[in-house]
């Protein structure tokens, strides 16, 4: 994946290659160094012949991520699934609008798709007003995506 100029591609631990499971990350940061975007791209080998149920699969993601923030103290309302793309493949999406007190603190939004035996996640996350400020920069590493 081609990051944005100036975020900081972190390292993450692949595990063994039986898992089948690749990640890579990358955070933006904020002149005083404290992380306000986060950006993670996850490539699941799915096993020959199984079909994904692509909406089922973000449906649970789209649970979990509203009952960490609950958890946390957050409400979220999240979008409807909706077809997109990601790269040249046809995909959904959905995108969380995280609130504490009524005032809107952050956004992620997670996209999901499928080619032949392989499985993507793109997962985008920041603080309000980052998120708002970097979505031409999102928008271009997205684009950028060659899978």
């Amino acid at each position: 994946m081609t990051w944005p100029a100036g975020w900081q591609v972190e390292e993450i631990a692949q595990g063994d290659a039986s898992s089948g499971v690749s990640r890579q990350r990358a955070v933006k940061n904020d002149e005083g160094g404290t992380p306000v975007l986060v950006m993670e791209l996850t490539m699941t080998q799915v096993q020959s012949g199984h079909q994904v149920n692509l909406e089922g699969v973000l449906l649970e993601m789209r649970k979990s991520v509203q009952k960490d923030f609950f958890k946390g103290g957050y409400q979220s309302v999240c979008t409807r699934i909706h077809p997109t793309t990601l790269s040249r493949l046809s995909a959904l999406e959905t995108t969380c609008t995280i609130t504490q007190n009524g005032r809107h603190v952050l956004s992620q939004t997670l996209v999901a798709a499928v080619d032949g035996d392989k499985a993507y996640v793109l997962s985008y996350a920041g603080q309000a007003e980052a998120y708002k400020a970097s979505k031409d920069e999102i928008e271009a590493a997205r684009n950028a995506l060659k899978l």
